[in-house]
Parts: C-alpha cells; structure tokens; sequence
C-alpha cells in the first residue's frame, strides 16, 4: 500500500529528480521548443515541496490537487497546465483515501492521463508527453491486472514510458511550439515525454521499494 508519507516523498524525488536533469531537459528542449523545460519543472517542484511541506494532516487527494494548482500558477508554457491538470484530476480521483492499493494507483494515472488528453488535445503520435504517458499507464494496468504486485507494475510502467520518450525522436511534432518546425521536429526526442518518464521513474523508485 501507498501511504500518504510515501505520496510526499514521491513529490520529493520529482522536484530531486528534475533538479538532477535540469539542463538535460533543457538541451532537450532547446531543440525543438523554448529551451525552458528544464528551469519550468524545476521551479514549479520545488514550490510543490514547500506545499506540501505544509500539509500533514491533508488527505492524499487533496495533497495531488494542491500540488496541480502549484504547478498551474508556477509552471510556464504548456507544462503547467498539463502537468497541474495531470495532478488534479488525480487528486479528485483518489479524493480522502488515507492510502492507495494497486488499482487505486491505476486510478490515479488513468485520471491524470484523461485530464492531461483533455486539456491539450494530444493524441499518441503526436511527439507529446502522451507517448510516454500513454504506454506507462497501459503496461501498469495490464500489469496490476495480471496481478503482479505493485512495484513489478510500476518497473513494468516506467520501462513502458521510457520506451514510449525514445518512440518519439523519429516523430514529427503535431503539437504545441515544436509543430512550427514541421519537418525539423524529426529527429529529436520530445522534452515532455522525457518529462514524464521521470514522472513514472520515481514513482518506481519511491513507491516500488515502500511497497517490496
């Protein structure tokens, strides 16, 4: 089970995991968009800690939603929006439980992925944080169905991410800033998918070992 302490961490690692990668997003970044990916997910986490520093006796859900707001007003370009949306539609999911099971995790990416769908009108292909999102969420309820414990789910979902990151280098973008550059997006791989492949990384990391 994932408990609420285990959540906290989980957006810990993110705002460490983001830090660490910070100008290899950037690069990434520079090449088909604005060059800000990386200083973006930095600042906006690092709020994220400070938020939920101050949450303690906050459920989980609300936790998840309060982070998306952070992220919302913190986070330039796309990504706030997404990632916000993405977090707040999974703490509307998982609302006052105190401590998420395996499906309940399911839950909380499925919601945050239809948000994410909603919000910016992505399809998979489109050379967005979808290609890996998409993948990652299909191999951990695949996972989770066959009944395979949690953390052997979520190394299944983020191996599933990471393949869906490298999947979109030969991708002409569809979306956003890098569709301006039509032809010229091929070639490079997608910062926001590498994004949320950090996304599913830590969650494996944080809530494989709590839950082994």
């Amino acid at each position: 089970m994932v408990t609420k302490q285990v959540v906290v961490a989980w957006i810990n690692r993110l705002a460490e995991i983001y830090h660490e990668n910070r100008e290899y997003l950037t690069q990434l970044d520079a090449a088909i968009g604005d060059a800000d990916h990386g200083t973006n997910m930095v600042r906006g986490f690092a709020k994220a800690v400070d938020k939920v520093g101050t949450m303690e006796s906050q459920s989980i859900g609300d936790i998840l939603k309060a982070v998306g707001m952070v992220l919302v007003n913190s986070v330039g370009g796309a990504s706030g929006p997404l990632y916000g949306t993405f977090f707040m539609r999974a703490g509307m999911a998982i609302g006052d439980q105190e401590q998420l099971d395996a499906q309940a995790v399911v839950s909380l990416f499925e919601a945050g992925l239809d948000g994410v769908l909603q919000r910016g009108k992505a399809t998979p292909g489109d050379k967005t944080m979808v290609d890996a999102m998409d993948p990652g969420l299909r191999a951990l309820k695949a996972s989770v169905h066959a009944g395979q414990p949690l953390e052997k789910a979520l190394q299944s979902a983020a191996l599933a991410a990471e393949a869906g990151m490298k999947a979109t280098i030969p991708l002409k973008a569809q979306k956003g800033r890098a569709s301006y550059l039509g032809e010229r997006s091929i070639g490079h791989q997608d910062p926001g998918a590498t994004s949320t492949y950090y996304l599913f990384k830590s969650a494996y990391d944080v809530w494989g070992k709590s839950t082994s």
